[in-house]
Formats: structure tokens, sequence, C-alpha cells
């Protein structure tokens, strides 16, 4: 394989290289015969490898790269134009330089210079491990950078021109350089120019990319430069552009290289001892930081006035923390903004110049100020109701002082001043006594030591209310063709200050899809475009505030204008041409706006052409634009008389609707037909008479009868005699007559027929035509056959009859049609032209029969029947009606019972039996009759529904009812099951919906005690809904007291103590009564009943426990009398009396008490108790068995 090598100048690429690369140890060390030579790749450079493949891997500098060669021969190293290579051997290390064509190099500084071999031995590139990193395609960078890619030569290097001189043009689009790394590029050049030409010193040094090819060399594979590896070949290539004339070698190059870095540190030092910067007008959020530009040794500063840049970075975390960039550019005074207040600060300066960076400055400590807090977050709105707000807040950015006070402010709801309304340290605030659907503004501000910050954004809440009240019916602002305006009114009862927003629905009863939203928003008009022309919509118009949405208003109707018709279309000639009349007829327009068209208009305007020949070109404005009003009607035909015979017309027609007037149609050119000449005036003689000719002569007559006079005849005859002859037939003014010539006979041909007269058609009835016709001349030949032409269709008819008979009856034709005939004569010599076309209308007749008849739900009919059980909703589509309009239909069901509708293409059958089928059958009627009925369909009735249950009561509560209906069980059946609606009666006397389901008891809860309430219950199933029972009437129970607390037991003397308890008030004026009972052991004794709140118990023994609960009751009297209504005990109070605490605690000392868990043990914690034994049980048995019976 060979692997030609090149080396070229390049900014180093965004991909990552490995710099150094570990060696196999058996390669490094010489144990085979094989050979590493190490590629050393500079800083800039670019190492271009052609693989076995083809592919071209490029490897940036700085970087190492290992290369493997079998016979330990050098590999050829392919240069760039403008460019040769030379083999340098040092210590036992073959280099190999790259330098400019036009320098001289001199060997004698290099023993053992060596040349490339002629023949190119094969590389095998190294392992993988020595090349770790992806091949990269090094792109160039314009003008004067040279191509890394070369093809392969195996012969001498060939010597190119200068490299300046070569073109840019196909690698321009590969810049991939930065602004940064072209300007740093350029300098360096700039500075090496300089140098070499003794260029001006005094200048600023430049900062070129740092060469790291002497720190590559000083380590590489862990070897020191002053080593000698063994078996390892070092290649290096450092271009060098160097003036020509002058030689250049690479020591120079490398002094000039140390030179430029020494200059560099020289900067960056330079740069490093910048001052730290100054904190001046700290802030809360800002502070303003100054410092001064690093100084030379002598003082001078104007140096690095220009081109000099400076980065602030700050941190707030410590010295030590993360520096963020703050500020970066030319400025030497900076505010920094948008700081924490009370919040330490370090910040520190670096200085930058020519593209070298040096260190940053010691910080500078600072600490923010403090502050007033920052502005709030408008408050939000938790919970609302009738005549409350409840508004929560966050708190904002304290300023470095914590916030003592929360300021909340209001309107009142008067859209006037704010007004305090809660001053504390709360974030949430409740207002309370408000006004039912009012809008309330706000705004908060927070307060700290310092101040009171800005208030925040204000926001509007509302309070709930009512849903508004139904609005007034949309009106009708003004319509046209595809759109419509609509206004309405705001509803009564709205405050002026409360939000309304309105929903505007429109229906398109055509699309069936109902009403839509076309409008949602807080105007009072809206526009609605887009719809159709001349179309009806329904309009309604719902009120919505924050609590809901209104009933909708009243529905009304509305039509879209019509638009102006289309034009007709172009007249036509109906029949034949006549001297003095023709008829025409037209087509109604394609578009009739959306509007029934009025009436037609049709124009005429005429030009006697043969009485002022040329005049039609000479004036054709005389057409075009003098129109007369020839028929104005709602006829689509007209006969245009009174003409003049061989005058050519034009004529046009239009249209005139609701919508406006057509543009007028397709113009029409008709000429009249010409009629024969008037007589000529008497001859007269030219010349002179001779004995057997004479020449004669004449003058056009004075009417030529509309056309242009084609040929005149001169007859002769003798004096006295009728027998006249012709002479003479032409078009000339004058002829000579002579003697006849001698009589020849000649025999003419048969010909066709002549046409037939038009045919007469007789309507026999309504599908049957009668036609006959004439018998026309034969002309030589007898006619063989007739050929009948019949259809609805002028100019689209079918031959229906050939044969010699002259008439014949057409059959199967529809009524109140009108149908076109006529008629050819056909003989041995052809066929005649056909008749004049005949025009027949059958009569009308019988409607035809109803083609759809179907079963529809009764829902989608505007009239709902009373009953789907004893209902059918049936609809059919309108039949022909056969030139006579349907009157009304017939509906046959049952046994042949006929129900008659009126034109309605739908009804309801009612008085059936519920669950029977039906078959159903429709006839339309006419003025002429009845038409047949149509197909027979198949309709069932549903049952009836079902009848009420019995609703009844089976437990009563003081706040609640449970009510029973029906004999099913409590629990929800299938879908085809009984449902059930139990309605309850409101205060407002209405019955409102309490549970819809098919169980069988309901508990109505949340009642008031003591109190009646009237019920009934509906059923219904898949036949519909049943009749509501009776009502039925329940009262709930008194409500017993609550349960007391636990009484209290004070000692009073040696011997007696007071227990007290807790009072009641009045339960809807009954007086409370109090129960007093003392537990001893399985004895309870009542020591007290009364109204009294407290109870002295004497005789109390010393050493000995009591025990007491109390009960609440309630008294009220009813029929029977007096009444009490007790409550649960409390819970049981013990206490003991000891005979030295009677000596040493006063009357007045209050007995600790506590609870006896074993008497106040109740059911359910029993039952908890023995449940978590279980439980435990069952846990230390599975322990057991896992431990010591599986294992």
């Amino acid at each position: 394989m060979n692997i030609p090598v090149t080396m070229a100048e390049h900014p180093p690429l965004e991909a990552s290289v490995i710099n150094e690369v570990p060696f196999l140890p058996h390669l490094v060390n010489g144990d085979t015969g094989q050979q590493v030579i190490l590629v050393q790749v500079n800083a800039g450079e670019t190492f271009t490898i052609r693989t076995e493949d083809g592919h071209i891997q490029c490897i940036p500098g700085p970087a190492h790269v290992p290369m493997m060669s079998p016979n330990g021969s050098m590999p050829p190293i392919y240069v760039p134009p403008g460019y040769v290579s030379q083999v340098i051997e040092e210590n036992g290390i073959r280099r190999v330089v790259v330098l400019p064509h036009s320098a001289e190099f001199h060997p004698s500084n290099h023993p053992n210079v060596h040349t490339p071999p002629s023949h190119v031995p094969q590389y095998v590139h190294h392992h993988p491990a020595l090349m770790p990193h992806p091949p990269v395609y090094a792109p160039l960078t314009g003008a004067g950078d040279i191509p890394p890619q070369f093809i392969p030569q195996h012969g001498p290097s060939h010597v190119f021109a200068d490299q300046e001189s070569c073109s840019s043009h196909g690698w321009s689009n590969f810049n991939h350089r930065d602004e940064r790394t072209v300007k740093a590029h350029e300098r360096l050049q700039k500075r090496l120019k300089d140098r070499q030409t003794g260029g001006p010193k005094d200048s600023p040094p430049s900062s070129p990319r740092k060469n790291h090819s002497t720190l590559s060399s000083n380590v590489q594979n862990g070897y020191g430069k002053g080593q000698t590896i063994s078996g390892v070949t070092e290649i290096t290539a450092e271009p060098v552009k160097a003036k020509s004339g002058k030689p250049t070698n690479s020591s120079s190059v490398n002094a000039e290289n140390e030179d430029l870095d020494l200059e560099s540190k020289s900067l960056q030092d330079l740069l490093s001892s910048i001052n730290k910067p100054v904190v001046s007008e700290i802030k809360g959020k800002s502070v303003v930081l100054s410092w001064t530009p690093p100084s030379c040794a002598d003082g001078n500063v104007n140096q690095f006035q220009v081109g000099c840049t400076y980065e602030v970075t700050m941190s707030s975390t410590g010295t030590n923390g993360k520096f963020k960039v703050v500020y970066n550019g030319e400025e030497t005074t900076v505010t920094i903004s948008e700081l924490r207040p009370a919040t330490d600060y370090h910040v520190r300066i670096s200085a930058v110049c020519n593209s070298v960076k040096g260190s940053a400055s010691e910080p500078t400590s600072f600490t923010s100020a403090i502050t007033e807090p920052d502005w709030p977050a408008p408050p939000k709105l938790i919970n609302r109701t009738k005549n409350s707000l409840t508004l929560q807040w966050k708190a904002p950015n304290d300023g470095g002082s914590k916030i003592s006070n929360y300021l909340l402010e209001w309107d009142e709801g008067k859209h006037n001043f704010f007004k305090e309304c809660y001053l504390g340290y709360q974030k949430q605030c409740k207002l309370t006594k408000l006004s039912p659907s009012v809008g309330y503004m706000f705004r908060l501000a927070a307060k700290n030591d310092i101040g009171l910050s800005d208030f925040s954004e204000p926001m509007r809440y509302y309070t709930a209310g009512s849903v508004p009240a139904t609005p007034a019916s949309p009106r009708l602002v003004e319509a046209g063709a595809t759109w419509i305006s609509l206004e309405w009114s705001k509803p009564n009862g709205v405050l002026d200050d409360e939000f309304i927003t309105y929903v505007l629905e429109m229906e398109d009863e055509s699309s069936g899809y109902g009403f839509k939203v076309k409008y949602n928003g807080d105007e009072f008009a809206c526009t609605l475009k887009n719809l159709r022309r001349s179309t009806s919509y329904n309009y309604r118009v719902f009120a919505c505030n924050s609590e809901g949405k209104s009933n909708p208003s009243d529905v009304v109707k509305y039509n879209t204008h019509p638009e102006e018709p289309g034009p007709p279309s172009k007249p036509s000639v109906k029949g034949k041409i006549h001297a003095h009349s023709f008829k025409v007829i037209w087509d109604p327009p394609k578009d009739d706006g959306g509007s029934e068209i009025t009436k037609y208009v049709l124009e005429i305007s005429g030009l006697n052409a043969a009485e002022n020949a040329g005049a039609l070109e000479a004036y054709p404005g005389t057409l075009e634009n003098e129109w007369d009003t020839k028929y104005s009607g709602t006829s689509r035909e007209h006969v245009c008389d009174q003409l003049n015979p061989g005058t050519r017309y034009r004529l046009r027609v239009y249209c005139v609707s609701i919508g406006g007037q057509s543009q007028a149609s397709e113009i029409l050119t008709v000429q009249s037909a010409a009629i024969p000449p008037g007589p000529c005036r008497p001859l007269q003689r030219s010349g002179k008479s001779r004995a057997k000719e004479v020449s004669l002569r004449w003058v056009p007559p004075d009417i030529n009868g509309g056309s242009t006079v084609t040929e005149y005849t001169v007859e002769i005859g003798e004096l006295g005699s009728h027998d006249q002859r012709s002479v003479y037939r032409g078009a000339e003014l004058e002829c000579t007559y002579g003697p006849y010539s001698e009589r020849t006979d000649i025999s003419t041909v048969a010909a066709p027929p002549d046409q037939c007269s038009i045919p007469i058609a007789a309507c026999k009835t309504a599908s049957c035509v009668h036609v006959n016709w004439e018998c026309p001349p034969c002309n030589g030949s007898e006619i063989t056959e007739f050929r009948l032409e019949f259809g609805g269709v002028e100019g689209c008819m079918e031959i229906i009859y050939c044969g010699p008979a002259q008439s014949y009856e057409v059959k199967a034709l529809k009524p109140a049609t009108a149908y076109y005939c006529r008629v050819q004569a056909v003989n041995a010599a052809g066929s005649g032209h056909y008749s004049d076309t005949a025009i027949c209308m059958t009569p009308a007749s019988v409607p035809a029969a109803v083609n759809v008849l179907q079963v529809i739900n009764p829902n989608q009919l505007e009239i709902i029947p009373p009953s789907a059980s004893t209902c059918l909703a049936i609809q059919w589509e309108e039949p022909c009606c056969h030139g006579s309009e349907i009157t009304g239909y017939n509906i046959e069901y049952g046994d042949k019972q006929i129900v008659a509708v009126t034109t309605t293409t739908n009804a309801i059958v009612e008085d059936l039996q519920p669950d029977t089928t039906y078959r159903i059958r429709v006839q339309a009627i006419n003025g002429i009759g009845m038409g047949p009925f149509s197909h027979s369909i198949k309709a069932k009735t549903k049952p009836l529904p079902p009848d009420p249950p019995r609703l009844e009561c089976t437990v009563f509560s003081h706040q609640s009812l449970k009510l029973k209906w029906g004999e099913g069980i409590n629990k929800a059946l299938t879908t085809a099951s009984t449902q059930y609606i139990l309605q309850m009666e409101d205060k407002f006397g209405r019955f409102i919906s309490v549970y819809s389901g098919p169980c069988h008891t309901y508990k109505v809860q949340r009642l008031n005690e003591f109190s009646f309430y009237n019920f009934k219950i509906q059923a219904k199933n898949d036949a519909g809904e049943g009749p509501f029972s009776k009502i039925y009437t329940f009262r709930t129970i008194r409500c017993p007291p609550p349960q007391l607390k636990a009484p209290k037991v004070q000692i009073l003397e040696e011997h007696t103590c007071e227990i007290i308890w807790e009072t009641l008030p009045p339960m809807k004026g009954d007086i409370i009564v109090y129960t007093l009972q003392l537990i001893t052991g399985r004895d309870t004794e009542q020591v007290y009943k009364g109204p009294m709140t407290s109870f002295c118990l004497a005789n109390v023994q010393t050493s000995c426990e009591y025990k007491f609960r109390v009960c609440a009751g309630r008294q009220y009297q009813d029929a029977i009398g007096i009444q009490e209504l007790y409550g649960p005990y409390s819970p049981i109070v013990s206490f003991s009396s000891h005979k030295h605490e009677s000596t040493s605690i006063s009357s007045e000392t209050t007995v600790a008490l506590t609870k006896i868990p074993k008497e106040t043990l109740s059911d359910e914690h029993f039952a908890a108790l023995i449940l978590v034994a279980f439980a435990g049980l069952s846990i230390l048995f599975a322990f057991i068995i896992q431990y010591f019976v599986i294992k």
C-alpha cells in the first residue's frame, strides 16, 4: 500500500486529535524487522494520508502520528507547489524538512543528506491502537493556502511556480476559520516578514498562535528530546516563508519561533499586572466598576488605550467560587446591573491585547445595598362566593430586609381611587360583605424596613352571582348576498359594570347540524360572512357571565339577499324564418342569483342591408348601440313581427329578478326572408329593329323584395294571342331576340322525394300519441318507406318507425310532456328532406306511485306525537305530478283504513294499537285523480310505557328519608331494564328530579327536621316515559340533641363535689333538659334531671371511685302532650377522693379527670382490636411455617 504524505499550513480543526499516541513495546524497541516512523505535525499544519481503500485522512497539528514501515525505508513526502523536501539525519534521527523552492538550502550544515528513493515501497498503516482518532477532512482557507490532497507521484518531485500565484478558485467554499483565527494568522505572517526584512521594531508585539512543536518534540511517548530512540524515524515538516534570494534553514525558523514566544510571554506578563477594579456607587441592584489600564515599565499606559479589551468576571459564591463574565469591552468604567440586594460579590478583571490574555487581577469584594422589596406579583383569587372574595399572593424578593407587612388596596367596586383593605404579614386575605356579581380591582405592595415596594399590576375579580336573564332575540341591521349584520341588547337586570359576553348561534336547516356558534365576545353586534345567497338562517343569542350561560333567546329567522342573475342563453330561431316575422326562443340563465326570474327583456336592432349596401361595415355602431325593446315578460319565446323582408336583425335578451338585472346574452344575428320583387317597368327598344330580331332593354323594378334581383325573364307573343313564350332569362338589363333552333327532346332521371309536409300528432291518451302524414311527390320513383323520428328534445330525436304506412302510434309516453317528431320519405333514388318538426304536448294524468316510503323517528318532526305506543311517524318523497299539482295523499294501513293528508310529505298515523305490526302504503292525488299505491312497508308500534310504582318511606331521619318503590332488588340492572325518575317539590312549588336510574331505593339527604316533603315517581323504558304517580308526602323526625362533652368534677368541700357540663342552646324553641347518671359498679343511678348545667353531690365518701355521665334532651309538645327526645350520653368521667387530698387541697381545686378506656370502648373499637390481634397471629404463624417447616 502506498501512503502519500503531505504537509500543508492549516489552522487547527475543531475535531479533537490525540497529541500523544502510545507505541507498541515490541515495535518501539525494535523487536521485529519492522520500523516505526514518527510523523510530527506542528501547530497550524495538517498531515494527510491516502489509505488503501482510497479515502483521505487529514490530521491537524499539533499531533504525533506513528507509521509502520515493514522494511525500514523512508516514506515519500509529497510537498505542495512551490516547496521542496530535504532529508537530514541528526543523532540517529532522520528528519524531513519542507522548504520553499526559492530558498537556498546548504546541506553542509547537516551531514548525511538523503534524497527520497525513486522506488516507493509499500507502507502499512499502523495498528489502530496507535491512531485512535477518527478520520478528519481538513478544509481550506482560501487564497494563499495549500491544498492538502495531491495525486501520488513515483518519480522525482516537480518544481511548481510560486505559491502566491496559485488560484483560490474551487477552494473558497471550504473556509472554516473563525475571524479571530484569521486575524492571528495574518499578524503572524506580517511579524515574520517584518523581522526578515528589518522592518519596524518599535511596534507593539504581535500575538501569533503559539507553536507547540517545541513542547511536542520534548516529550514524545515518554521520551525526552535528548534521548535517542532506536528504530524510530522522526519526520518534521516546517514550511517557512522566506524572502527570495536569502538563505533560510530550520535553525533560523526555530530562532524566530523562540523570539515570538518570548514577546508573547512578555506581553502576557505586562497584561497580568493590571490592578484590581475600584467599586463605587454601590446600590441594591447595580454597582459602578472602574480600573486603570496596565502600564509599561516606564509607566506609559497610552499604548493600551487602543486595541485592548477588558473582561470583567464576577462571583457571588466566594473567591474560590465560579466566576461569570459580566462585561467584555474597551471601556474602563462600567455599570453592572441586575444584582441581588444584600449579597456579597467578588469581582476581578483581566486584559486582552492582540489575542493575548493576561491573568486576572486580585478580586475586589463588596456587598450590594439593602433595598425595598421587589414589585410583587398580582394577588390570585382562590375562592369566591356571592358576598366574599379570598385572595392569596406570593412573597417577592425582600431586597435584603425581611418583609414586615403586605398592603392590599381595592377600589371598593366603584372604579375610583384605591383604598387600603388589608395591612399585615399574612399572605392571604378574605373580604366579606360584598355585593353579588360586582367586580373589584385589587393591587398589592410589600413593605420592609427600607420602604414600600411598587404596587403590582391591578387585577379585577368578580363575586359570584346568578346567570343573566334571557336576552332579547337578535335584530337585523343589514343583509347582503353573502353576509348579514345582527345586533342585540343587554339582558334585563344586568349591572353596568358586570362583564357579560354573548354567544351568537346560527342554524342552517339544510345542513342538518343544528345550531353552531358563530360569535363569542362582549360586543353587541356581529357581521356573519361567507353565507349562501338567498338562504334562510335561524339565529339565537345567549348571555354569559362568570356564573354560566343564560337560556337562549327566541329563535328568529333572517334571509340573505339574492344576487344578480347570470345572462340567459343565446337566443335561437325556432321554426321557419318568414319575410315579416320569425320566432325566437331562449333558455333561462344557468345561475338565477338565488331568486326567481320575474321577467325577460328581448331587444332588437336592425339595418336594411339591401337598401343601404355597405352600411353594416361603414357604421357598425348603428347595430351595437341602438337597441329597441321588442318584448318584456315571463315567457321564454316571442314572435318578432312587423319586420322588413331581407333585413338583417341582431337580437339579445337579459333577465330581471329581485337581485337585479343581468348582463345581456350573446347576440343572435338573423336575416328575414326575402319576397319576390315588384313588377318591372315596360320594355324599351334598344337600337333599330331588324327583320328577324329585335333588341330590348329595361330598368330594375322599384321594389326588390328585400334581396338583389338575380334574374329577369322576357316573354314574347303575337298580338291578339294569349300564348306567350319565354325568350330570355338572365341578370342583364337588355337582350336581343332571334329565331328558335330546331326541337330537341331530353328525358330526366328520377330524384328523391320532395320534403314531406309537417306531420299531424294527436294525443289519444296521456301516454299515447297518434302521428300521421301525407305522401309527398315521388319525383319519378315510387316511395318505398317513411322514417319517423320522435323524441322529447328537439335536435335529439330517434327513429322509432320505418315502413310504408302513413301513420304510427307512439306509446309509453310521459304525461304533460312536450314531444317533437318529423318524417322523411325514401324511394329508390334516395331519401328526401325531413319535414318541419311538429310539437305535441301529452295531457296531464294521475300522479305516479310513491317510490320512497319509510318510518322515521318522531323527534325529527315539528309536531311530536303524543305517544310512540299508539302512533307511527312516516315520511315519503313526492312523486312526479304528471302535469297536475298534487293536492293530497291517502295513507292506507291496517284493514284498508285510509287517512287523507295534505300536500306534506310526512304524517303521523294515530289511534293505533300498542305493540302491533301494520302494513302501510301511500297514494298521491291530483286534479286528475288518484295515482297508484306505493309499495307496502311494515312498521310496529312500541309497547305501552310502564305505570308508576308505589312509593313508600322505609327509614325516617331528622335530615334524610330513605324511599323505596317497586319489587326489584337495590342494584343497577342491565341497560334494557326499566328506569325510574324520582322528583321532589322545592320551596317554590316546582318538582325537580333528585334521582334517575334503575335502582329501587334512594336516600334523600340534607333535609330539615320535622318538615313535610312531597314526592312523585315516574317509570320509563324503551317504549317511552310513563305517567307520574300521585304525590306522596313524608315528614322527617325531630333532631335529637347532640352528644355532650365529658362533664367536669370539682371538689367543693370534704364530702361535697360539683359536676359541671356544657350548655346547649334551645332547639327551635324547645327547652333543653339534662340527665345526670352516677355509675357504681354495674348499677346506674339517675341523680339529676332538669334544665341546670351543674349539680352538687353531697355525702361523698373518701377513698371511693365515682363515675358520671350526662345526656341532653329536648322537650316538645304534640297532640298527645309533652314529649322528651334524648340524645346520646357523654363519655364517662371518673374521679377518686383520697383522705390526704382533702386536707391538702382546698375546696376550689379541680380534680384531674381521666377517661376509663375499658368502660368507653365501643363495639367498633373492640372489633378493630380483635382484627389487629388476628392479623398479628397470622403473621406469626406464617413466619413459623416459613422458617421452621418449609426451610
